[in-house]
């Protein structure tokens, strides 16, 4: 069993920086995995994609956050980190980590961790 263990987040003011880390606790059963971040806005019932990076260091960034945020993966902790800089109020949301054992059709989350950005 996979637990995702969360830190970060909290209130800031738009334009400020935060960072955002994700522990993988445990074996990772069925090889190869990606690791990331979603997040869900208030009033939205869907999450939407932030951030993932794989393994190997191939990044996805959502257009939304491209050219703010950055994404990157020490293997040997199985610890992914999420650098938000230059926050906007838009980017309020519950960010949810995830791990995706790519073979084994398998999604692990994380708790949620609220992020508030003011204007």
């Amino acid at each position: 069993q996979v637990t995702l263990v969360e830190s970060g987040g909290g209130t800031l003011q738009a334009g400020g920086s935060m960072r955002l880390s994700c522990r993988a606790d445990g074996y990772i059963y069925g090889g190869l995995y990606n690791m990331g971040y979603f997040r869900q806005a208030p009033g939205r019932s869907q999450r939407e994609l932030v951030a993932t990076i794989s393994e190997g260091g191939d990044t996805i960034l959502a257009d939304s956050v491209q050219g703010r945020f950055t994404i990157s993966v020490d293997n040997g902790q199985k610890t992914v980190n999420l650098q938000m800089n230059n926050l906007k109020s838009e980017d309020t949301a519950v960010y949810y980590c995830s791990l995706v054992v790519i073979h084994a059709d398998t999604t692990y989350w994380g708790q949620g961790t609220q992020v508030t950005v003011s204007s």
